[in-house]
């Protein structure tokens, strides 16, 4: 069964199902580009590897320690008496080991990196190690010579910056090398389907077409992703009444 949304499903973004979604979104891409691609290249699937704070607001506590002295009578006669505080219970912060797969796209004799493709997660779009890890990727790359292709399938999140606003649900960014600090961006809307675009790779090649919408219906059926959805759940960022209404004439 495939989505009943035509574009994408923001009730996918579910933090128990973005995990799995993403996974499998990566392997589907991948699996797609072998079909198109000439066999001088390669897709390899890599991993980026950081330590994230489960719980930022944890506050240590110092357990505080009294010496007092009482006054001596006389310096033989010295009478000291020492008090401590019960230590106080304290948490120490939590890190897990997050993992966040992406493809590069190699020329099959050297091995070069032609062009990388990032799927989002939703800790690339929030404050923290997650993002901060993957802004200085994402520097790195745009400092290169390796195109870089970034799609962003969450509604909700901080953008990741670009010079001028653009007022999108979604957002799929295409970065030449060689067209820096120029991009390609396409932005679309929940009532939209996901646009086909080009991938870049070297000189004047004939670009191969990625289509995601046809991915997205693949993998929520080969998940059964409806079977973990519950439609009648309130999403965050929230949907509007019109998209909640919009979004009802597909599920009911």
């Amino acid at each position: 069964m495939p989505s009943p949304l035509p574009g994408m499903n923001p009730f996918i973004e579910q933090p128990e199902l973005w995990s799995e979604f993403h996974s499998r979104m990566i392997v589907a891409i991948a699996d797609s580009l072998d079909d198109v691609l000439s066999r001088n290249y390669r897709v390899a699937v890599e991993k980026r590897v950081y330590l994230s704070q489960t719980d930022e607001q944890v506050l240590i506590g110092i357990p505080d320690v009294a010496i007092t002295s009482s006054p001596s009578a006389s310096s033989e006669n010295i009478s000291s008496t020492v008090v401590v505080a019960e230590p106080q219970t304290v948490e120490l912060p939590q890190f897990n080991e997050v993992q966040e797969r992406y493809l590069e796209i190699r020329e099959g004799i050297t091995g070069k990196v032609i062009t990388t493709i990032e799927l989002l997660s939703p800790t690339n779009k929030r404050a923290g190690e997650g993002r901060d890890a993957y802004l200085r990727k994402r520097q790195q790359l745009l400092s290169s010579r390796t195109h870089l292709v970034e799609i962003d399938l969450l509604r909700g999140g901080r953008p990741l910056p670009i010079k001028g606003e653009l007022s999108a649900d979604y957002r799929i960014l295409i970065s030449r090398s060689d067209e820096r600090p120029q991009a390609q961006l396409y932005g679309f809307n929940l009532d939209q389907s996901i646009p086909a675009f080009g991938i870049p790779l070297q000189g004047k090649e004939v670009l191969p077409t990625l289509q995601l919408q046809p991915l997205v219906h693949r993998v929520y059926d080969k998940a059964r992703l409806e079977l973990a959805i519950d439609y009648s759940q309130t999403l965050s960022p929230q949907l509007s009444a019109q998209e909640q209404d919009w979004v009802l004439t597909f599920i009911e």
